[in-house]
C-alpha cells in the first residue's frame, strides 16, 4: 500500500466488520452509511521469532481479529467516527517475558485512493500467571473525517486497521508462509 501521507483532522483517545450510527437527540439520521472499516491483509497478524522461522522459535504472535465502526454525521459536519478492534496475543515458547507491547495503526483513505492520515497505537498484553494467551479490545473512540459538502457520505472514506510491522515481519505475510502445526494425537 504505497499511498501519499497528507495531513488531516484525526484524533485519537486504532476479517469482519460492523457499523452502526449513534444516536443523537434532535438530529437525523446519517445521509449514508459509515465509512468501510478493514484490516489491511498483510497486517492482520505479527509473529516475533527466537531463530529460525519455525514453529518451536516463536515468541510472540498478535492478530486483529474483529472490528466494528459506529460514526455520525449531519448536514455539512464533519463524520465522527469510533472505531472497536479485538486482538488476540501469543505468547510461544521462545517468549520470555510476561509484558509484551504492540504497536498497531489506524489510517483514514479516500476510498481507493491516498491516505489522508495514519496514527499509531501502542497496546500491551500481559501474560503473567502462565497464560500464553490473551485477549484486548481497543476502541479509538474520537476519529474526525473533514467532508466537502453535506452530499459528501462516509462511503466515499474507508478506515484501515493493522498492526505496525517489521520489515522482515510484512515480507513473511506476504509470502502466503504458514506454520504447520504437528500432528495431535
Amino acid at each position: 500500500m504505497n499511498k501519499l501521507l497528507v495531513g488531516a483532522l484525526f484524533a485519537a483517545a486504532a476479517t469482519s466488520s460492523g457499523c452502526s450510527s449513534f444516536s443523537q437527540e434532535a438530529k437525523e439520521a446519517n445521509p449514508a452509511p459509515c465509512p468501510n472499516v478493514l484490516v489491511l491483509n498483510d497486517a492482520a497478524r505479527a509473529l516475533e521469532f527466537d531463530g529460525d522461522k519455525e514453529l518451536e522459535n516463536i515468541a510472540y504472535t498478535a492478530e486483529i481479529t474483529g472490528l466494528n465502526v459506529a460514526c455520525r454525521y449531519f448536514g455539512d459536519e464533519p463524520i465522527d467516527a469510533e472505531v472497536t478492534i479485538d486482538m488476540a496475543f501469543g505468547k510461544g515458547p521462545k517468549g520470555v517475558e510476561d509484558k509484551k507491547f504492540f504497536k498497531y495503526f489506524v489510517a483514514i483513505t479516500r476510498k481507493d485512493l491516498e491516505v489522508i492520515t495514519k496514527k499509531e497505537f501502542v497496546v500491551s498484553a500481559d501474560f503473567g500467571g502462565g497464560k500464553t494467551l490473551v485477549f484486548a479490545q481497543e476502541e479509538i473512540d474520537k476519529i474526525i473525517i473533514p467532508r466537502l459538502n453535506e452530499e459528501t457520505s462516509g462511503i466515499n472514506f474507508e478506515i484501515i486497521v493493522g498492526l505496525s510491522l517489521s520489515p522482515e515481519q510484512a515480507i513473511f505475510n506476504r509470502s502466503g508462509k504458514s506454520l504447520k502445526f504437528p500432528d495431535l494425537k
